[in-house]
């Protein structure tokens, strides 16, 4: 992880949002039929980790120890009661492909960079409210912001300050339901990053903080500690602009993906080729059982979708790799497909 560096993300740049919804215009029947093309005609290329365009500055600034920076102050209110996150926005009908790409490439750097100075340092919290609207109306306008060099978000509780400062609400992760993230404080609305053992030999690409049915408006991001495996000294948070990727991408390939549009593979489940089918039938029941209840999401059991013989996949509803941005009107690229698409 990295020390006291903070990025703030109006997800709608790369995501859409909405406390009220309405879902894909798709029918969930049509939604939930495969879009796979012919095994003669797909390729699956080897999946390998992005290159950064553009690389920062690495400051390696020294944070506080861990037995500091977790520690909540029992003096502020328990936010662990918090809402459900928010619906996804979705308005992807009708979008010129050409034109989207025409727009995106006009759009400014993301993220904005946000330097302290020894004067903001002194003010400590009461430099995020007196730039409140300037610090919102700039994320507007960049996607994202780059919070660099500032005391007040080396812990929970300052990190929670700034927050709280800009007039952010908390909400449970998209993800919520799912158990891949636990709280490092719930009673600050804090996430650990997902951490699980398991996962620890998974490539997890870059990808919108949101599902087909829920998104955050905005999110947070802070890292208190750096990297501290020797096996793994990476630490490094990336943030993709979703304009920058519609505007750089293959029109032809743009085209086709929105046209086809995208299904997301949520879980796999391997098991022996030879099985017969009633006992694979019977699996796939179980899976579905097992599975629907933990993710917010309409899912179909799919056997061996990637081509895997004896792969069973739960897969997720079709939906549109490009979106408005429900404030601008912005088209953006929206989806997970750099991370576990199919």
């Amino acid at each position: 992880m990295r020390i006291a560096a903070t990025a703030l993300a109006l997800l709608g740049s790369a995501a859409a949002f909405a406390p009220v919804s309405r879902g894909p215009t798709t029918s969930l029947s049509s939604a939930l039929q495969s879009t796979m093309e012919p095994p003669e005609a797909a390729v699956v290329p080897d999946r390998v980790a992005p290159d950064a365009q553009w690389v920062p500055e690495w400051e390696d600034r020294v944070g506080k120890d861990p037995s500091e920076f977790l520690q909540s102050d029992p003096a502020n209110p328990d936010l662990s009661g918090m809402w459900e996150c928010p619906l996804t926005r979705w308005d992807s009908d009708g979008i010129d492909t050409k034109k989207a790409q025409a727009i995106a490439k006009k759009q400014p750097h993301c993220p904005l960079e946000l330097r302290a100075t020894a004067a903001d340092n002194a003010k400590g919290v009461d430099y995020f409210r007196e730039n409140k609207d300037k610090i919102r109306a700039d994320l507007l306008k960049h996607g994202a912001i780059w919070v660099r060099g500032f005391d007040l978000m080396q812990d929970v509780n300052g990190y929670r300050d700034m927050w709280q400062a800009l007039g952010f609400e908390p909400c449970l992760d998209p993800l919520h339901s799912s158990g891949l993230r636990k709280f490092a404080s719930e009673r600050d609305a804090l996430y650990e990053e997902v951490n699980k053992p398991s996962l620890r030999g998974h490539y997890i690409g870059l990808h919108c903080e949101s599902t087909a049915k829920r998104t955050a408006a905005y999110a947070a991001f802070v890292c208190f500690q750096r990297a501290t495996e020797p096996m793994e000294p990476r630490g490094r948070f990336l943030v993709a602009d979703g304009a920058a990727i519609l505007a750089e991408m293959d029109p032809k390939v743009l085209q086709k993906l929105y046209d086809r549009q995208i299904r997301i593979s949520v879980s796999n489940l391997d098991i022996p080729p030879s099985f017969p089918g009633p006992i694979k039938e019977g699996i796939k029941g179980l899976v579905d059982a097992a599975v629907a209840p933990k993710f917010d999401m309409d899912l179909e059991m799919i056997y061996e979708a990637d081509g895997k013989p004896g792969r069973l996949q739960a897969v997720e509803t079709a939906e549109s790799p490009i979106n408005r941005h429900p404030i601008t009107g912005l088209p953006v690229w929206f989806n997970n497909a750099h991370n576990h698409a199919r």
